[in-house]
């Protein structure tokens, strides 16, 4: 099991490391922000310390295994710690400068005349335009699309906010230097900072003393909302307007509803988290209310400073004098403090006084605004008025800005989902129905009696237990939120593992018990939005679909929402369940089917995209994976989760949010607006990628689930019993259950995390391999390569598994698997073989001698990096096996392995 052969890739560490031209400056800003690391380094844990990391450095670009794990082994785990904290810290840095470079190149980008960037609004609307779609289709279009981010907090989720703050101090300063006009003193002194804040990060312990409470998990997701994408907005929405201004000759009218809309799990999403539940959703929406309005009422403020036009000079409209009469009137407090040489400035005094209003709505007093709408109106009339008096550049712009801001995220910031797990509604549902059998009776008998509660009016026959009466808290908090905080705070109540018609009609009953809606009345006011999760139910959803949508009371419940329905769809689990070939051809059929499904009855499907940020779960490159969609799933709108370490890499920092945002919203409109047309060879490409996921999948699952000794492998050759006791976050990592083995019970992101710490990654592409061999045997090299090259589907699956092969490293987890022993040497030659078979095929495909020849930006950045992770892994190696020898201690030993964690994640940028 000595392996040291290392893929196709990784032989090829020393050969690439030139830079292309337009990379030269990331090549810069990497050995600068590697040397400020350097000096640290040296000033804190002194020279000795300094050589250590060097000699370990060198030893990993080397390739050196032997030597590296010789220099580490039994190292003091004082001095491991540190180490590992050495490389994470200048995986920090150079993270941030790869974001820095995205930056850096997009305004190449726009500053030059050349065609404008891929991916970006400017190329998208230019496309259409192209294509001969016409200015009214366009505005049509934009008024259909919606794409909304739903950010959620995971277990695995490694990064405290005090040091989110502190790397966009350093984001900060680096998005500075692009300045070409800069000093040489000012360039001293912005790297003079940088050193400053690295230093301050050093000296900050990462790891929280505490699990992190859900309150916790929500000023994180909120300093993404509060800090970044709320500045983003509007320039957003100003480029998109530019875009289509620039591809059509004449006006199209903007969308009179927001393109961009936000949504989050934390503090509603109670599947395995006793920690959530009424409680922590209406607190989680206060403080989002509050930080919304805050900004508002800043944003008044400031505009009461910029509009200091005269009324005698330039004019106003009477709406507005009419809107500062009733508001001084309202708040003789506030226009008290308004000086009277400004009473002559309409504009002025009303925005001083539109901020007293804001903060009556933030102390809740009869005063305040009601709802978002009425702030919009009050914009809405400055906006007429600066225009019909000469003010379109005399503060418009920063008028429309707030608008643009308030109609996105109205008072309460972002929209929370609810989400439950099926079994506890049944289980609910046999105590309110007095029915211990409930749970074991045929789903049509189940469906069979909530029909009668829901039609029949039906009150509860049983007590309610805790969970039971904790389950109807829930639903009364969503009516009292909505009431509050408005009709969008709250948003569709998700239900895992939907395996029948009867799940969602549980819902609507525990709503109605719970104070949504009345008895009798044919619909319950909530969106309820089936999660299909396995394979199996993957397979089954468009059966029970049909089933739900034929119901005579679903149907009213939906002509009521204006027959409009989500459905989510999971991809962490489908392919936990039976690898990435089968889960990902299982979700493509899927949504396939219920398009057609949903089409038949006459109902408009919104699909809900479940999602991580690891290939393994769903991620990888956003725009593949909308454009090669089945024909008719996206239809201008896009919903999806951001997860984990994937909200900081594509959040963490405006330019590169913005990226983020205008490369989605661009796919969905190609996808949406141009013509599919359907390849003649896709129905003899669908009988083959058939084939090739029930191979996959068996393949996957003889190892994964059918050998009942492969759950202690995975126990010993990764470090899922240090993941399991981190205190990051507030959710377990597992779902107890009777009736379900070790990896069964697991959620799929420690899964996920376990495997991509042990440099494994198997669940990115396991069973794939023996696949695509069958798969050749029948069909042959070439028809293969003609659907990689042809059939969108195919080419985003080889794409994204290429990237995980490329970031794997077997030779480091060769010496994972020795941690296992005789299991190790049992489980890990087959492991080995079939990632040889799936790379071999890979590059046979793709016509490629090394892993990523196609992307090489992507090959040199994983070359450059994943040496550097090594001495990390061979540290985490010799303290996993000194720490299990020991008993498993919370000691020094232990604090290491959770450094060493932390460090592998953001040197491979993946937490799961």
């Amino acid at each position: 099991m000595g392996y040291r052969r290392r893929a196709a890739l990784h032989a090829r560490r020393g050969s690439l490391t030139e830079f292309a031209p337009k990379d030269v400056p990331l090549r810069d800003d990497v050995r600068t922000l590697g040397a400020l690391v350097g000096d640290v380094i040296r000033e804190q844990c002194g020279d000795a310390f300094f050589q250590l990391v060097e000699r370990a450095r060198h030893a990993a670009i080397a390739g050196a295994d032997d030597e590296l794990h010789a220099l580490l082994q039994g190292l003091a785990p004082r001095d491991a710690e540190t180490l590992v904290r050495a490389f994470a810290t200048y995986f920090e840095v150079v993270n941030l400068a790869e974001r820095i470079h995205r930056i850096r190149r997009r305004r190449d980008y726009l500053r030059s005349a050349r065609d404008p960037q891929e991916g970006s609004l400017q190329a998208a609307v230019a496309r259409l335009a192209a294509a001969g779609v016409s200015p009214p289709q366009v505005a049509a279009l934009l008024q259909r699309l919606r794409v909304e981010p739903v950010f959620t907090a995971h277990p695995t989720e490694a990064t405290r906010r005090t040091l989110l703050e502190k790397e966009q101090v350093i984001g900060r300063l680096l998005v500075e230097r692009l300045d070409p006009s800069r000093t040489p003193d000012e360039e001293r002194a912005a790297l003079a900072r940088i050193r400053e804040e690295i230093t301050a990060t050093w000296q900050t312990d990462p790891q929280p003393s505490a699990r992190p409470t859900v309150m916790d998990e929500l000023e994180n997701v909120l300093f993404y909302l509060t800090d970044i994408v709320y500045r983003i907005v509007p320039p957003f929405s100003a480029e998109l307007e530019q875009a289509v201004h620039n591809a059509y000759d004449v006006a199209v009218p903007p969308p009179t509803r927001p393109v961009l809309r936000f949504g989050s799990w934390v503090g509603g999403d109670m599947d395995g988290n006793p920690s959530v539940g009424a409680e922590t959703l209406h607190a989680a929406l206060s403080r989002q209310r509050e930080l919304a309005l805050e900004r508002y009422a800043r944003e008044a403020t400031e505009l009461s400073r910029r509009l200091s036009q005269s009324g005698a000079l330039t004019g106003v409209s009477d709406v507005v004098r009419e809107r500062v009469a009733a508001y001084s009137a309202q708040f003789p407090k506030a226009l008290a403090t308004i000086p009277a040489r400004y009473h002559d400035m309409p504009y002025r005094v009303l925005f001083r006084l539109i901020a007293a209003r804001l903060e009556a709505t933030r102390r809740d007093t009869s005063d305040g605004y009601t709802a978002a709408a009425e702030l919009e109106r009050d914009l809405g009339i400055v906006i007429a008025s600066l225009r019909a008096h000469r003010g379109e550049h005399a503060g418009l712009f920063g008028v429309q800005r707030l608008l643009r801001r308030v109609e996105t995220f109205g008072f309460h910031m972002a929209t929370i989902d609810v989400r439950q797990h099926a079994h506890v509604h049944r289980a609910v549902l046999a105590t309110l129905l007095a029915d211990p059998e409930w749970n074991t009776r045929p789903a049509a008998d189940r469906l069979a009696r909530l029909q009668r509660v829901l039609t029949q009016g039906e009150q509860p026959a049983g007590s309610p237990d805790a969970q039971a009466t904790r389950t109807l808290e829930v639903f009364t908090a969503i009516a009292d939120c909505r009431a509050r905080f408005g009709p969008d705070a709250v948003g569709p109540y998700i239900i895992s593992m939907t395996q029948g018609a009867d799940d969602v009609l549980a819902v609507l009953v525990l709503a109605r018990w719970g104070g949504l809606g009345q008895p009798g009345e044919g619909h319950v006011p909530l969106d309820v939005a089936p999660l299909f999760e396995t394979v199996t139910d993957l397979a089954a959803a468009p059966t029970v679909m049909c089933e739900l949508l034929a119901e005579p009371f679903y149907r009213a419940h939906l002509a009521e929402r204006r027959m409009q329905q989500m459905v989510m769809i999971g991809y962490s689990d489908s392919n936990k369940d039976a690898g990435i070939g089968a889960s990902r051809w299982a979700l493509h059929r899927a949504q396939a089917a219920l398009v057609a499904a949903t089409d038949r009855s006459g109902v408009d499907l919104t699909f809900f995209h479940g999602r991580g940020g690891t290939v393994s779960r769903g991620g990888g490159r956003i725009a593949s994976a909308i454009l090669s969609a089945p024909a008719g799933s996206v239809r201008g709108r896009y919903r999806m989760t951001e997860q984990g370490e994937a909200i900081n890499a594509k959040y963490g920092l405006r330019g590169i949010a913005m990226r983020t945002l205008e490369q989605t919203v661009s796919a969905v409109a190609l996808a949406t607006a141009l013509p599919h047309t359907p390849d003649s060879r896709e129905t003899g490409w669908t009988g083959t990628m058939e084939v090739l996921a029930r191979d996959s999948r068996a393949a996957y699952r003889a190892l994964v689930y059918d050998d009942p000794h492969f759950a202690e492998y995975f126990r010993q050759a990764t470090p899922i019993d240090v993941i399991e006791r981190m205190e990051i976050g507030s959710r377990p990592a597992s779902r107890p259950s009777a009736d379900q083995n070790e990896i069964e019970q697991l959620r799929a992101i420690p899964w996920v995390f376990a495997w991509t710490q042990s440099r494994h990654l198997l669940p990115g592409w396991y069973g794939l391999g023996t696949a695509l061999d069958r798969a050749t045997e029948r069909h042959g090299a070439a028809a293969l390569g003609d659907m990689v090259r042809d059939w969108p589907f195919m080419r985003a699956l080889i794409d994204d598994v290429e990237m995980v092969l490329a970031t794997a490293d077997l030779a480091i987890a060769a010496r994972y698997a020795r941690l296992a022993g005789t299991l190790g040497d049992r489980y890990f030659p087959v492991i080995r073989a079939e990632f040889d078979r799936t790379v071999a095929n890979v590059l046979a495909l793709k016509r490629e001698t090394a892993l990523l020849d196609s992307d090489s930006a992507l090959q040199r950045s994983i070359l450059l990096r994943n040496p550097y992770v090594d001495p990390m892994s061979l540290l985490q190696i010799d303290l996993l096996d000194r720490w299990r020898a020991d008993g498993r201690p919370d000691n020094e030993v232990f604090r290491a392995l959770l450094a060493s964690v932390r460090g592998i994640a953001q040197g491979l940028q993946s937490t799961g």
